[in-house]
């Protein structure tokens, strides 16, 4: 495991083999050698309202093959609500290779998901300044639009430059789909079912502010309630526990 922990996916061009994955096919608690968790409830930047446990069946357990992060309304912490982020920081990161994941996301006003990415190291500084993927977000006031995005320097929210695009998928909390991304030394392009609806192009500036996507990146599954952004129309006090589902994730070195 161990020489595989950070893998550079464009060495072979011939090469496209799966490199990583889980499964969940072990009940219980995530697997420790490929999953950590982030835990508290500071706002993560956000303003948001979860407190994120670590190791609580409640919030992310497997069940049936299937990773269920839960957020739940929970008056025994500070704003009211716990949740789940795990991510694959200081188990297993990636610079290029196609990654996806099969899940189904939760609904209702207030309700966050993401399946995303951020650097390992910060090569080029702090956010945004060493980038970030979205593979997945959805906002429940929003319902069945899923957005794929990245932010650098030069783009990001903050600025109102962020590069993303929207692709309606009105099943998206009822069935799984599977989302995903192409990412090579050229563009990031994103896929939902296997259909591509955005791509991010590397300009060939050299500039780490518009392109810093050549170091390795982990993964990142979370449920966040409220927030800047998920929380911006309110949060439904009414709809809780909700959850997102996983099947599975599977990273490749190139597009299968």
């Amino acid at each position: 495991m161990l020489g595989s922990l950070f893998v550079s996916c464009g060495s072979s061009p011939d090469s496209k083999f799966l490199i990583w994955s889980d499964e969940f096919s072990k009940e219980g608690l995530p697997n420790p050698e490929k999953w950590t968790y982030d835990v508290g409830d500071n706002g993560w930047g956000n303003n948001e309202l979860q407190y994120y446990t670590e190791k609580d069946s409640r919030n992310a357990r497997i069940e049936n093959g299937i990773l269920i992060l839960e957020a739940h309304k929970d008056s025994t912490f500070e704003k009211g609500y716990s949740s789940a982020r795990l991510l694959t920081r200081g188990k297993a990161a990636w610079k290029y290779g196609y990654i996806e994941v099969k899940a189904r996301i939760p609904q209702g006003l207030g309700t966050w998901p993401a399946i995303w990415m951020l650097p390992e190291d910060n090569v080029y500084g702090r956010w945004p300044k060493s980038g970030e993927i979205d593979i997945m977000e959805h906002v429940g006031y929003d319902q069945g639009i899923i957005h794929g995005t990245v932010h650098t320097e030069s783009f990001n929210h903050m600025r109102g430059t962020q590069k993303g695009k929207q692709l309606l998928v009105p099943t998206c909390s009822e069935e799984f789909h599977v989302y995903a991304i192409d990412w090579t030394a050229d563009k990031i392009d994103f896929f939902i079912d296997g259909e591509k609806y955005h791509s991010f192009v590397n300009t060939g500036s050299n500039d780490p502010a518009e392109w810093p996507f050549d170091q390795s990146f982990y993964l990142i599954f979370n449920i966040a309630v409220g927030g800047n952004w998920g929380g911006s129309k309110g949060v439904d006090p009414t709809i809780w526990p909700q959850r997102m589902e996983i099947d599975y994730i599977r990273v490749y070195s190139q597009k299968p």
